[in-house]
């Protein structure tokens, strides 16, 4: 806990200015791939945001997963999510990703990604068009400065709390006016 506190201290900016992406594909057709792949040639070029595609989910932010959760793929699929640091992000894409697709009511698949991990940011379509994964990047941005952000609660004073049931200006002390 004290760590993670040093942690955010030394390096506020690191997740909101660089992604780290690991894409996962647990039983897509590959058109959500070629998509997420279309998105890193130079024509849309996330890397312009910082967006990077890495070979290792230990060395990724975010975890981008594809295709319906086969039955096969719940135990690797959870493995995956445990390598991935904290603060991790996850995206579901396609349609098979948020819900099972076409293939929700079969033997095989278990059913979306977010039956098995928790889920950040769906991002719909079948295939979603590049467009839709970009804005959904965008959003991803904002997502993660507010799991980077640091969580200050405590409960306020009893002189913060008597200083806002007040009335502007009015002063206690000084007794009635005349």
């Amino acid at each position: 806990m004290r760590l993670e506190g040093l942690l955010r201290r030394l390096f506020p900016n690191a997740l909101p200015r660089s992604l780290w992406v690991f894409h996962a594909n647990v039983g897509a057709c590959n058109g959500c791939d070629i998509e997420v792949l279309d998105v890193l040639t130079p024509y849309w070029d996330v890397e312009r945001l910082g967006i990077r595609l890495v070979g290792s989910p230990r060395h990724a932010d975010v975890l981008l997963v594809s295709g319906p959760v086969t039955r096969a793929m719940v135990e690797p699929l959870k493995a995956l999510y445990e390598a991935v640091p904290d603060p991790k992000i996850v995206i579901a894409v396609g349609a098979c990703a948020v819900s099972g697709g076409p293939w929700f009511d079969t033997y095989n698949v278990v059913g979306g990604v977010d039956k098995i991990i928790p889920v950040d940011l769906y991002v719909p379509g079948c295939p979603p068009k590049p467009e839709a994964i970009i804005h959904g990047v965008a959003t991803l941005l904002k997502i993660a400065e507010k799991k980077v952000a640091p969580v200050r609660e405590s409960q306020p004073t009893p002189d913060q709390l008597a200083a806002a049931s007040r009335p502007d200006g009015a002063d206690e002390a000084a007794g009635p006016r005349s």
